[in-house]
């Protein structure tokens, strides 16, 4: 990529940012899917720089024991120490352990982003946790004189219940959604508690992500075959149903649901719809009525007129510059050239290129 990069450093010129690197990254056959991804997590600046500490907080472990997070956190390391501010590098040691930890991304098949994401996110969760467990059982069985006289410090009394670990990961991510079911009968309200990393929302055509969260948060009646069994009358009841969301995420990652299984074809299809999705969100239907102020920083896009085929690209803000990631190219575009990627608004369009994972940042959340 001489050439092209050369070609955004002279685009950027003077403005460059100072510090910031913009370097593509090697496909390994149909590992797209990654790419679009990994430079969406790159730019959530939060979230690399809270890995790169990681990193250098546990640079023994790292070499003592390779897994996901220290794969991640060594391509990012690698990248934003480079001494060239464009470039490409090759994810190789990323890619090799995706594949080996799981099965379903060791095939050359066109795989799914979100999917992707998802697993990524949980799996390093998953290690933070397990080493975090670990250096509690080393405190453990450490001899009596290394123990604080006051006992360990996360000792629990009266049986009472072990508070779950919320690593950077989870504080970057995760928001509590509240499911809110009342029954029409004795109007008693049951909520329930569930955390996300990701919303997952229906789409339809010549929509918007406020009118996709609206729908989401609709209230849905439960009656005939579906009523609901409430525990103050003791019986099944017609009740109403709603999800709203109880805590932001400092990062909402909102995936459109793109992919649709059509019965009469017995197959997935692509919906091409045209979804707007603003450059400045506001989050409203939260359970503490506040409106939430998020802005886009990254999309990763699904381009192709099919689930089982087609590429992915992203796009990206760095300081107040939109970039396009394209595996191993890096290009500037104009903010302007976002809303290309909103789909069509007919069914038969030649642009494929479709907005897929959406990425906002908290306003509030900025220094």
């Amino acid at each position: 990529m001489g050439a092209a990069g050369s070609k955004l450093e002279k685009a950027l010129g003077d403005q460059f940012p100072e510090g910031e690197r913009y370097f593509g990254l090697e496909n390994f056959g149909n590992t797209c899917y990654c790419n679009s991804v990994l430079q969406a997590l790159y730019f959530c600046v939060p979230f690399r720089e809270q890995l790169l500490d990681y990193y250098g907080n546990n640079k023994s472990l790292a070499d003592s024991e390779e897994n996901l997070l220290t794969c991640l956190a060594d391509l990012f390391s690698q990248i934003s120490s480079q001494k060239k501010k464009t470039g490409v590098i090759a994810p190789k040691r990323f890619v090799q352990r995706l594949k080996k930890q799981n099965e379903l991304f060791r095939s050359y098949m066109h795989q799914d982003a979100h999917e992707f994401l998802n697993f990524l996110l949980n799996e390093l969760v998953d290690i933070l946790e397990k080493e975090d467990q670990a250096a509690k059982n080393d405190e453990e069985t450490s001899p009596p004189s290394e123990k604080a006289a006051n006992g360990p410090k996360n000792g629990l009394s009266n049986g009472a219940k072990k508070e779950p670990l919320v690593t950077w990961v989870h504080k970057n991510f995760q928001g509590i959604l509240t499911n809110e079911t009342r029954c029409l009968q004795c109007e008693t309200v049951t909520a329930r508690d569930e955390t996300f990393f990701d919303l997952s929302l229906d789409i339809e055509q010549n929509s918007s992500i406020t009118s996709c969260l609206k729908n989401f948060s609709s209230t849905e009646t439960l009656n005939a075959e579906d009523k609901f069994f409430c525990d103050k009358c003791c019986s099944l009841q017609e009740a109403q149903k709603r999800m709203k969301i109880k805590k932001p995420p400092h990062i909402l990652v909102i995936h459109l649901k793109r992919f649709k299984y059509i019965e009469q074809l017995g197959r997935y299809k692509k919906l091409s719809y045209r979804v707007v999705f603003p450059l400045e969100l506001k989050l409203s239907d939260t359970v503490e009525e506040a409106d939430i102020e998020y802005s886009l920083f990254a999309v990763v896009v699904h381009v192709g007129s099919g689930p089982n085929h087609g590429h992915y690209v992203s796009l990206v803000k760095s300081h107040n510059h939109w970039l396009f990631f394209d595996d191993e190219n890096v290009e500037m575009i104009d903010e302007s050239a976002v809303q290309t990627f909103f789909g069509s608004s007919q069914e038969y369009s030649s642009n494929t290129d479709h907005g897929y994972i959406l990425f906002y940042e908290s306003i509030a959340n900025r220094n």
